[in-house]
């Protein structure tokens, strides 16, 4: 199925595609701009319509990507085909049109998993390195074959040289020779019939034995090759035809690879114009401000603010809808108010929408399909063929008549126009009647009042009109749909200054039913300008809640930023409390290394008043961290079962028995059963969300302990003394993490280490016993406890 060519001119379709053309980069891309027409088949336009749309968002997101690159090979591919030799310059060509699909390809492979449409193209692309490679060796970037295409061209052409260079440096010798200038026309070197000559004047053509091979135009001088570089020249010859012949091979075989991959550079070519075309679409959608409609085949039409693509500087936008409550739009208003251009928008949106364009109109706008696309806009009188205006008109709708169905889209401009007022209504509400029966979609252009009373008296077809402001005497090129048209004949005539009286008598002379439709029209255009004025103040007012939300979103963000700012300048502060308390404890611990050194039996006391030290000194620190603010948990409101936070460690546990007179409670946490006073824990209510878990200071320290802590210490390499420290904090972690047994790591050595850490383990009022590792255990080398925890 193909649209009319007179339908594609009248809604300057036309120009859309010229327009096309220009976004795309290559001729081939080009050419299909040039070709594009309206498709008939649904799930085809939407798909189009999705390529442009990831088209766009490619270029958005990706700037830099460039389909530039792609060359028309086609020919150099047809010559290579029949056995013909391609010039070093169309091997360009062919390199940059492979470099360009490689580069596509990769960045699809790279970024294409939201490109799925567009990735399909290049699936099936495929490489040709061997050519690629072949001709990035054999052509210079200045076109020409390189030196390095082979050995035997190499050597041919430093033979040239250096051949060229004897006969010039002959030639300047005799050039700067004193005996030899007095006969020269002009002291340089030149080249005719490709062997170097110098300027002899005429009347000493003797003088300088040689060969002439041309003359001046006043035949004042002779260029003459002397007969010393005769012989140069004559080899120098003999050396370029063999230098040429040599460039005709390597081009020949170049040529056959060509041919050798002629289908696949041509399947590489159709698919770099495809996405050159596609990209084309999408540029021409972000220049002309485009979105993509929503498509259906109901013949329904929202336009939102849709805007004639081809109008140029500020345009006012139209809302326009059709084939939902009413089949049948009938436009009214005074000449040059935008009637035509609403019509031709709606036209060209539907060709540009089934065509896979975007559209220029806002989020929302849908479009439907149409098998039949029918227009009769603009006068197509004849004087070879007698035909008037109404008779152009008549002809050209008569046809539409016989085409159009249920299916089709008909635009009409000035219907029933060009004959007497009366006829020409009665043949306009007769037309309209016609395709309302057929359930057409139509939308025509009048002047004729008697087509707004059709169409208030008809439910399946509806008024619109464009506005016009009597203060100005200027259209607003606003259309209102459910408005009639007047011609406010009588108004713009008094503001012109038409006397008063007349345009009293004029009205007078309008029979009752005119009056009554023009006061109708008139009271439904106010209630339509009320309603449109109370819409803008809804939309006013929305847009000013939207404001006022966004200031709300940006005080709650700067609260939240200075939340962040307070939390983290409590870590910081948490951090330069640990930061003390650790230097505090490496003194301790240099302390007792010192100790230790001592013999004599102080040495433990003196270890277990150091260690109640550390004791006091990680109680004071939790107590700055964790700062009370209340007495202490209301003993009366804790039950059995009830579920508690332990304040220090940050973990939640629950009640196992009543607290005691001395304000303890023993819960759980894990498989740790703990004694707590009642100011350590805090109630949590279950049905509200666990707090928020402390991220810095010593209560992720001790959580973060009771998470990763491992079943086995390992002390091998250390000294005695620094196993000791090691193993005392290890066991307190495994406490804390409720790790029923712990291995300790010793080795076996001399035995000095692994009894220091038997007497330790068994002192220890966390380990119930210890023992030494069995057979798949570590034998003496490991030493295993067992943890007390109360049951």
């Amino acid at each position: 199925m193909k649209l009319d060519e007179k339908v594609l001119r009248k809604l300057e379709y036309h120009k859309i595609i010229k327009m096309l053309e220009e976004k795309c980069s290559s001729i081939m891309g080009k050419e299909l701009a040039s070709t594009l027409q309206p498709s008939f088949n649904l799930e085809e336009i939407v798909s189009w319509q999705s390529e442009t749309t990831q088209a766009k968002e490619v270029m958005r997101l990706f700037p830099n990507f460039s389909l530039g690159g792609i060359r028309d090979i086609r020919s150099s591919i047809d010559k290579a085909n029949i056995g013909g030799i391609v010039e070093p310059s169309d091997f360009l060509m062919i390199y940059d049109t492979l470099v360009a699909s490689r580069s596509t390809k990769n960045f699809f492979k790279t970024n294409g998993q939201k490109y799925q449409l567009l990735v399909a193209y290049t699936k099936d692309v495929v490489s040709l390195p061997q050519l690629e490679q072949e001709i990035k060796r054999n052509i210079t970037t200045e076109g020409e074959v390189s030196d390095n295409a082979s050995p035997e061209l190499s050597h041919l052409r430093k033979k040239l040289r250096s051949l060229q260079g004897r006969a010039r440096e002959k030639l300047e010798n005799m050039v700067r020779s004193q005996s030899i200038q007095k006969y020269l026309q002009d002291f340089i070197i030149t080249i005719r019939n490709d062997r170097y000559v110098i300027p002899i004047k005429q009347e000493y053509r003797s003088q300088v034995p040689g060969i002439i091979h041309d003359q001046s135009a006043s035949g004042a001088t002779l260029f003459v090759e002397p007969m010393s570089v005769v012989e140069i020249n004559s080899e120098t010859q003999q050396v370029e035809a063999m230098e040429k012949a040599e460039v005709t091979r390597i081009l020949r075989e170049m040529s056959q690879l060509v041919a050798t991959y002629s289908q696949e550079l041509k399947d590489i070519l159709a698919t770099l114009a495809q996405l050159d075309f596609i990209f084309g679409k999408g540029k021409l959608s972000s220049a002309l401000d485009c979105g993509e409609p929503i498509m259906n085949q109901r013949g329904y039409i929202r336009i939102i603010q849709g805007r004639h693509p081809l109008l140029k500087g500020t345009v006012v936008p139209t809302t326009i809808w059709l084939g939902q409550d009413f089949e049948t739009l009938v436009i009214t208003g005074p000449n040059t108010g935008g009637k035509t251009v609403a019509l031709k928008t709606v036209g060209l949106f539907v060709l540009m929408a089934q065509a896979g364009l975007h559209v220029p109109a806002q989020v929302g706008t849908e479009i439907s399909l149409f098998e039949g696309i029918f227009a009769d806009i603009g006068d197509e009188q004849s004087i070879e063929q007698s035909l008037s205006t109404f008779s152009s008109h008549m002809t050209n709708i008569v046809s539409i008549l016989q085409k159009a169905n249920a299916r089709s889209l008909v635009l009409m401009d000035e219907l029933g126009a060009g004959t007497d007022p009366t006829e020409g209504a009665a043949l306009a509400m007769a037309i309209l009647e016609y395709f309302v029966s057929l359930g057409t979609k139509v939308i025509a252009t009048t002047h004729y009042s008697e087509l707004k009373s059709f169409a208030y008296n008809n439910e399946r077809v509806e008024n619109a009109s464009v506005e016009f402001d009597v203060e100005t005497l200027r259209p607003t090129y606003r259309l209102l749909v459910g408005v009639p048209g007047k011609s406010n004949a009588f108004e713009i005539s008094r503001r012109l200054g038409l006397k008063q009286e007349l345009v009293e008598r004029a009205r007078s002379l309008l029979s009752k039913e005119e009056v009554r439709v023009a006061d109708l029209i008139e009271n439904l255009e106010t209630n339509q300008l009320l309603s449109e004025r109370d819409r803008q103040e809804a939309k006013k007012l929305k847009l000013d809640a939207r404001e006022q939300l966004s200031i709300v979103e940006g005080m709650e963000n700067e609260v939240n930023r200075k939340k962040d700012a307070i939390i983290k300048k409590a870590q910081q502060e948490a951090l330069e409390i640990v930061t003390k308390v650790r230097r505090e404890s490496e003194a301790i611990l240099k302390e007792v290394r010192g100790i230790k050194k001592k013999a004599g039996a102080e040495s433990q006391e003196e270890l277990q008043e150091i260690k109640e030290i550390l004791v006091k000194k990680e109680t004071h620190l939790l107590q700055e961290v964790f700062q009370e603010t209340d007495e202490g948990l209301d003993p009366d409101k804790l039950e059995i079962g009830d579920m508690v936070l332990i304040k220090r460690i940050n973990q939640k546990a629950q009640v196992l028995k009543m607290p005691n007179e001395s304000g303890e409670v023993f819960v759980q946490a894990g498989v740790m059963k703990v004694l707590l006073k009642l100011k350590d824990i805090s109630k949590i209510n279950e049905e509200k969300k666990e707090k928020k878990k402390d991220v810095s200071g010593i209560g992720r320290i001790v959580s973060t302990k009771a998470r990763d802590i491992k079943n086995e210490l390992d002390l091998r390499g250390l000294s005695v003394d620094e196993a000791i420290f090691e193993t005392e904090k290890y066991l307190d972690d495994v406490f804390l993490a409720g790790l029923p047994n712990a291995y300790i790591i010793h080795g076996k050595g001399t035995g000095a280490l692994r009894n220091a850490i038997k007497d330790l383990v068994n002192k220890h009022r966390f380990v119930t016993s210890s023992r030494i590792g069995g057979y798949n255990e570590g034998g003496n080398g490991v030493t295993v406890v067992e943890m007390r925890y109360e049951r």
